[in-house]
């Protein structure tokens, strides 16, 4: 009987999908969930036929030229794939794949829980109430933005971006967009499609990011792009802390620019950004967007699916 492939799970995924990997094939797993350097990447090319890695390890240019020819396979615990140099890797003769589709509405809850939390002063409310400050009310204690009936720009309507929207849609929000082509009538659903930001920024009393990171969009929330944006707007990231300009952000925070902002992504990951502490009025999670037992799972299955195809002499369902 021919020995199963030997795959290398960089992280710690599901029960389910680390159970279902280790009836499949020889595991290496990484169960203490710690990162590891480039040069273990390196090392361990060398000794599995694929590597089933997340966001957090980074496929450079430089490492790519390193890695040993029995790798024949990434695949990515993750949509987006701007941690993995592709053009190097499919220069190495490497397949990459994602995991699309799965983790779309668990994103898209998170987007709107961080509009709502940054647009009704969530974080100071809880630390009032938290710390026993709440000893005073008035009709003008506490005012927030209200989110329903108030103008969203949406930049990218892929999966997630769509998936924000139909939510957005059920707050009684008109919803803008932005994306590289116009979608269909049935996926624009009633949106108002924008050809530039130039267009859609100065309309968007809320503004949610949901494009990869690319040369083209990294830094595109600049200075410039945010003086754009209507005078006390709200500005949520779900999709790459490199999409942000981060001091410009401060800049528009302390000005009175934004009305306030919420954060699922950060330039540094782990860590995020400690100057952003000082502000009530940004919504901070820790890059959770995907992080439901369900959507874990999906994510977990379709790196497995995409695994399965490939050893089966097929062409990986969502192969890049």
């Amino acid at each position: 009987m021919a020995s199963k492939p030997v795959v290398w799970i960089t992280r710690r995924l599901s029960d389910a999908t680390l159970e279902r990997a280790q009836h499949d094939y020889e595991t290496i797993i990484n169960w203490d969930d710690t990162l590891h350097s480039p040069e273990k990447l390196v090392e361990m090319s060398g000794k599995v036929d694929a590597i089933l890695p997340c966001h957090s390890e980074h496929f450079t240019a430089d490492l790519v030229e390193k890695l040993d020819s029995r790798l024949k396979i990434v695949a990515n615990h993750s949509v987006g794939v701007d941690h993995c140099d592709l053009e190097a890797l499919a220069k190495k003769g490497i397949v990459v794949t994602n995991t699309p589709d799965v983790l779309s509405d668990a994103t898209a809850e998170i987007a709107m829980l961080l509009m709502l939390g940054a647009a009704r002063r969530a974080v100071e409310g809880d630390r009032i109430v938290r710390t026993g400050q709440w000893d005073f009310w008035s009709p003008a204690f506490m005012v927030g933005k209200q989110v329903s009936g108030a103008r969203v720009g949406i930049v990218g309507m892929g999966r997630v971006g769509q998936a924000f929207a139909r939510m957005a849609t059920g707050f009684g929000m008109d919803v803008h967009y932005y994306n590289r082509s116009r979608l269909s009538p049935e996926k624009e659903n009633g949106a108002t499609y924008h050809e530039s930001l130039e267009s859609l920024l100065p309309l968007s009393d809320f503004l949610s990011l949901h494009c990869p990171a690319t040369a083209e969009t990294k830094g595109m929330m600049n200075a410039d792009r945010f003086g754009q944006l209507p005078d006390g707007a709200v500005m949520v990231n779900t999709a790459r802390g490199a999409l942000v300009d981060e001091d410009a952000l401060i800049d528009a925070l302390h000005s009175g620019k934004l009305f306030a902002a919420g954060l699922d992504c950060f330039v540094n990951e782990p860590g995020g950004n400690p100057k952003f502490a000082e502000f009530d009025n940004v919504f901070m999670l820790p890059h959770i967007g995907s992080a439901t037992v369900r959507t874990r799972d999906a994510m977990g299955f379709r790196a497995l699916d995409n695994l399965d195809a490939f050893f089966a002499g097929q062409t990986p369902k969502d192969k890049l």
